[in-house]
């Protein structure tokens, strides 16, 4: 440590190790680049040279959010490699329903004390669902903040930068009665409704280790199973097959998320039971007593994204979908409703 650092040190910051954390993730950085990345990590900002030959009007579309209470279950268990996962996947997954194809992220990883190894294992999460979305991991900044986190503990959040020509934006204009709405399966809570499942796992007094109910896996799997990250398959469908619009099913769930691409005077009829139920959405519901109203408006419930598509393309995209062994079913459609109470009308 150099006379330079120590007082620093001594404050509870180390820039030594702060440096060399950063050399050790550069690797796992520079996997991650694409066409379009212009250098390594270490500069002030990162740089990236857009491509818009075959974009008449590009559109830049951006997101940023966090992972919520889910970061108190990866302190529990202490399992940090799937947290990555999921903070690339609330950002690409926003940005997608827009026709975005994403482009470059950006990281906010803050602690009390640097741990390098747990960091580490953060960073690569971030990277594979980089690479999962096609996207460059460009940047980010790793802060040391003693005092401010519990020993242990840490913060992040992300920010994700995607492309879309102006004649491409998908925003639900196009949006018909008759339309069909195709549910890609979710692959577990997400990233979303944590402060209950938390209270309810407490509650349950299962440890990590054992085995969850009604499945093969332990409880820190199933709770910890990283946001599916839907840009491969959306994309490919895009490619060939007009989307008239797209949901994220985040927080909310179905009753929030839905309206947001609903056009005045139509509502949507869901019909509910069309898909696969996982088995941590039913455990939830009968430990907490709750309805299938109040969980559809906390959790994804098995459905984390919605395309919109003409009848038409129905079975196409279904089929497309299976292929590419992403679970898929049709859960609704759209309707002609001038006088519905709610624009999300589910069939139980």
């Amino acid at each position: 440590m150099t006379s330079r650092a120590e007082s620093y040190k001594e404050a509870g910051v180390d820039i030594e190790k702060a440096d060399q954390f950063v050399k050790r993730i550069k690797p796992i950085v520079a996997s991650t680049h694409i066409k379009g990345v212009m250098a390594d990590i270490g500069g002030f900002g990162g740089l990236f040279k857009l491509d818009t030959q075959d974009m008449p009007e590009p559109v830049l579309v951006a997101s940023t959010d966090g992972v919520g209470t889910k970061l108190k279950l990866a302190f529990l268990f202490d399992m940090h490699d799937t947290i990555g996962i999921d903070l690339v996947a609330m950002s690409v997954n926003d940005i997608l329903v827009q026709g975005a194809k994403p482009l470059f992220f950006l990281d906010y990883f803050a602690t009390g004390r640097l741990e390098p190894e747990k960091a580490e294992q953060v960073v690569a999460g971030i990277a594979k669902g980089c690479k999962i979305s096609g996207c460059a991991l460009l940047g980010g900044e790793t802060a040391e903040m003693p005092d401010f986190y519990p020993p242990g503990e840490y913060d992040l959040s992300g920010f994700c930068v995607g492309v879309v020509d102006n004649s491409q934006i998908v925003d639900g204009r196009d949006v018909r009665p008759g339309d069909t709405l195709i549910g890609l399966a979710s692959s577990g809570l997400h990233s979303n409704g944590y402060s209950l499942a938390r209270k309810i796992l407490k509650q349950s007094k299962l440890s990590g280790d054992d085995i969850f109910p009604n499945t093969a896996s332990t409880v820190k799997e199933v709770l910890l199973e990283p946001t599916r990250i839907y840009v491969p398959e959306v994309v490919s469908i895009a490619r060939d097959i007009p989307i008239n619009g797209m949901i994220h099913i985040t927080g909310g769930g179905f009753y929030d998320n839905i309206p947001r691409v609903i056009q005045e005077k139509m509502s949507v009829q869901i019909d509910f039971g069309s898909w696969d139920i996982p088995p941590v959405v039913n455990w939830i519901k009968n430990e907490a007593e709750m309805s299938w109203e109040e969980m559809l408006q906390v959790f994804n419930c098995g459905i984390g994204y919605i395309i919109v598509v003409s009848n038409d393309y129905r079975e196409d995209v279904l089929s497309r979908l299976k292929a590419m062994n992403c679970p898929a079913w049709d859960i609704g459609s759209v309707v002609e409703s001038r006088h519905a109470a709610s624009p999300v009308d589910i069939k139980f």
